[in-house]
């Protein structure tokens, strides 16, 4: 116990970086969501080519080797990205290929009533998005996105295969520094939970935030 008890300014540190890679790498995902999203549901072809190209690639391979490509072979090319950024990089490229659906399927779900209504008003394409699709499509992305979230979570995990020290990293440290494998490694799991659930909680509470200014029935993440 006093060994771990030695080495939890070093967990506290991996835990940290953890939430620095979940932050930043969801914020990119959520920003690819909403481009990739609407891409697929654009009037011209070649947009919804380049959107269906970038989806069915980051989608169709390993976000590890995705990681890989973009730290140790970028470099080859002239390209050298810190492991950090590689990390978010991948993680928000990867993420944000699966929010997309999400996006997309939500707005397609809004009602065709209220498409024609927005026709029947003139309004632009800008504004029927704007006005009538987005903000009634937005209650329906929450929960998913909630979802993939605690996924991007989980997915930064392999960032300790480029070098960095997030908690994974942290914990193979002490793993091989020590020779314990049990309390490390539970110690994180415990971590790693505590992350998961102060995740669940945020998305809660912007469902239930959006649903009561909308007046509807919030859904919590699962």
């Amino acid at each position: 116990m006093d060994i771990i008890i030695e080495f939890f300014p070093l967990l506290l540190k991996g835990a940290w970086l953890t939430v620095q890679l979940t932050v930043t790498s969801a914020v990119i995902a959520l920003v690819i969501s909403f481009v990739v999203g609407l891409a697929r549901l654009s009037r011209h072809w070649w947009v919804r080519a380049l959107a269906t190209v970038y989806l069915e690639f980051f989608r169709g391979t390993s976000a590890l080797v995705q990681m890989f490509f973009m730290f140790y072979v970028l470099p080859l090319l002239g390209l050298t990205l810190s492991p950090f950024l590689a990390g978010v990089i991948a993680c928000g490229f990867n993420l944000g290929s699966y929010g997309s659906e999400v996006v997309r399927g939500a707005i397609q779900s809004v009602g065709k009533g209220q498409r024609e209504a927005a026709h029947s008003l003139n309004y632009t394409t800008y504004q029927r998005y704007r006005y009538v699709l987005i903000p009634q499509a937005v209650p329906m992305m929450i929960p998913p996105f909630g979802n993939l979230l605690i996924e991007l979570m989980k997915l930064t995990a392999v960032t300790s295969l480029i070098t960095l020290s997030d908690l994974t990293f942290v914990a193979q440290i002490i793993r091989g520094q020590t020779a314990m494998t049990l309390e490390p490694f539970l110690i994180i799991l415990v971590m790693y939970f505590a992350i998961a659930s102060v995740l669940v909680g945020f998305t809660d509470w912007v469902a239930s935030s959006i649903a009561k200014r909308r007046g509807l029935t919030s859904v919590k993440v699962n």
